[in-house]
């Protein structure tokens, strides 16, 4: 009898040390908590209104669109794993950046930061309006519910000289007017897709992969509904890229192909615009350039010295 009650006892015991699953676990497995808890350890020069804004994204996304947002004053990049180097000299330190920023796992040393991080309110403020209880709704109560009464009144019949009138109808078209794109629409409209390079010339494809340098190399890239040489690595710069030897063209032949560029020109950097992203001319020459400003000042032109 003795050892039977200990038995009990000790049932009793190990049953009230269980410890019960926690209400926040499937608020940990939300993405978007996740991204604002990965987020919320970096320094933001807005106030983390960017990663807010774009955390419902997968986090790789998130980094490339907010890179520009951080307090790059006291925040290092280290590639330790030797995956992020890039080509271009002149974009590696901005490339490898975003790369190990954007990674699905912080490396131990990877990213040094400088001081102590205080969370951005933005952030702060989207964290604090999770609920505190998140638990399965199987869990909770179910709501009370009352018998139906036995007897109900028969539904009357419509009296035969009394037939419903029919509802009157609107107009077969559509109304007309401008409707607006959706966010969503226009996100899936300006998501950069690879295409194969539209022309067989190896010296003008070999520069659009190496100068920029090419996200995509071998690829063009789509954006807003118009095709683009190259996507820079590391931050969002879409590049027209020309390699013919405009110099050393007629002026007669000069006057045509600088009108018929500019046309092309102003129409992706309109595209680049709408999309957020910036829109660079590469050009061989210094007289190309010259040519180009010329006739649109505020255009972004360098000089890449790529050779046919």
């Amino acid at each position: 009898m003795r050892l039977r009650a200990c038995f009990v006892l000790l049932l009793f015991l190990s049953a009230c040390t269980t410890t019960p699953p926690s209400p926040r676990e499937p608020a940990a497995r939300d993405p978007r908590l996740a991204n604002l808890q990965r987020a919320a350890k970096l320094p933001w020069t807005d106030g983390g209104r960017c990663a807010v804004r774009e955390a419902s994204e997968p986090w790789p996304e998130l980094a490339e669109r907010c890179f520009h947002a951080l307090d790059h004053d006291r925040i290092e990049f280290h590639d330790t794993t030797g995956r992020c180097a890039v080509a271009s000299a002149g974009a590696a330190a901005l490339g490898v950046g975003v790369c190990v920023l954007a990674a699905p796992e912080i490396v131990v040393g990877a990213i040094v930061v400088a001081g102590v991080v205080v969370v951005g309110f933005a952030i702060k403020e989207a964290l604090d309006a999770y609920p505190l209880d998140m638990g399965p709704p199987e869990v909770r109560p179910a709501p009370e519910t009352r018998p139906a009464p036995e007897t109900a009144p028969a539904p009357q019949k419509p009296s035969p000289e009394k037939r419903p009138k029919p509802e009157p109808k609107g107009p077969d078209f559509p109304p007309v007017g401008p409707t607006d794109i959706s966010e969503r629409e226009r996100r899936r409209r300006c998501e950069p897709i690879p295409e194969p390079h539209a022309g067989e010339d190896d010296a003008h494809n070999r520069c659009a992969d190496q100068f920029p340098p090419n996200r995509y190399p071998g690829m063009d890239v789509f954006v807003g509904g118009v095709s683009f040489d190259a996507l820079q690595v590391g931050v969002r710069v879409l590049w027209e890229i020309k390699t013919h030897r405009f110099d050393a063209y007629p002026d007669f032949i000069q006057d045509k192909e600088i009108k018929k560029e500019m046309k092309q020109l102003r129409k992706q950097r309109d595209a680049a615009r709408d999309c957020g992203y910036d829109f660079v001319v590469g050009v061989s020459t210094e007289e190309h350039k010259a040519a180009l400003l010329q006739e649109d000042q505020f255009l972004k032109i360098v000089v890449t010295g790529c050779k046919r």
